[in-house]
């Protein structure tokens, strides 16, 4: 009869290619699919990244923009390639929308994937042009009353900035009429020429239309002061306890990726958010580094997309 010394030894022995599998991994190039053209906000995220999650894993980082159907199409590919960590999505907050407004996708958003972690986040702003009769949150929803409505724009229906209109104007009891545009930057170019009331965008966006004094900025839509525009306030400081809707950046892979795929991702990741040169470079470009690890940032993705269901729900919001 075998020792039981030697039954270890022989699970040791079957285990040992697994086990060191696992520490190679990646002994080829890793394909990351980007849902969004290239010069937009996750792609110049990803390409910030990317010297450093490659001296990490020591493999290339192969960039791949597939934009279209509001990042679907990305998406549908990386749900489904193999579940070995070579094919990954890098996405944004659309992610947690859009199985709540894509009627035909062949796949299920909420579980083909496993998230790995978030990189950024960016918070959003509500500003208004010169002369409208606003410098707070209060005011702002005392013109609006008054006017019976304001205007505002935003990157496009579904944007984070088409849902906190929303949210606003559902909370605060106003109406808001939403103009969605191509982009931030076309919204905040009507803000400046006095031809919309307001817009709500990334802080990057509309920052320099508050600093050039074509625009003041009102509050954040982040739960908390937050980028490069940290001192406006929040809506949730100015009367509106639990806004907060705050875009974000961050990898995903297929589903069943092997956790200690999902572990080695994830500390790649963990070396380039903290790398105080990659850090600088990201805030210059309007975004708030931030290391979240895979199981906060699939709780965020949740917590995201429970908000939306439920802003659906309670104003009949129609996101198509």
């Amino acid at each position: 009869m075998a020792s039981r010394r030697s039954l270890l030894a022989g699970a040791a022995l079957l285990s040992a290619p697994r086990s060191a599998s696992a520490q190679a991994w990646p002994t080829r190039p890793v394909r990351i699919m980007v849902p969004y053209s290239p010069g937009g906000q996750a792609d110049t995220v990803i390409r910030l990244l990317q010297p450093k999650i490659t001296e990490f894993l020591g493999q290339p980082l192969v960039l791949e923009n597939r934009p279209g159907a509001g990042g679907s199409i990305a998406a549908g590919i990386v749900a489904g390639a193999p579940a070995d960590g070579y094919t990954l999505l890098f996405d944004s907050f659309p992610f947690a929308v859009q199985p709540l407004i894509q009627r035909s996708i062949t796949f299920n958003y909420e579980t083909a994937f496993a998230p790995v972690g978030q990189v950024v986040a960016l918070p959003y702003v509500l500003v208004v042009k010169r002369d409208f009769p606003a410098n707070d949150v209060p005011s702002f929803i005392a013109a609006a009353k008054a006017r019976n409505g304001a205007a505002y724009g935003t990157p496009g229906i579904a944007s984070l900035g088409h849902l906190a209109g929303a949210l606003l104007a559902a909370r605060a009891g106003i109406s808001m009429e939403h103009v969605p545009y191509r982009g931030g930057t076309d919204a905040a170019r009507d803000v400046a020429a006095g031809n919309l009331d307001s817009a709500i965008a990334t802080a990057s966006t509309l920052r320099p239309l508050i600093l050039e004094g074509h625009a003041r900025g009102i509050a954040l839509t982040s739960g908390e002061r937050r980028g490069t525009l940290s001192d406006l306030p929040t809506f949730a400081e100015s009367g509106f306890p639990g806004f907060d809707l705050t875009s974000w950046n961050g990898l995903l892979a297929p589903a069943a990726t092997p956790a200690p795929v999902i572990a080695r991702l994830e500390a790649a990741l963990r070396h380039a958010t903290t790398d105080e040169a990659t850090r600088q470079r990201l805030i210059a470009s309007g975004n708030d580094p931030v290391t979240e690890p895979a199981a906060s940032f699939g709780e965020r993705i949740r917590r995201d997309r429970e908000i939306v269901r439920q802003l659906i729900r309670d104003t009949g919001l129609r996101l198509e």
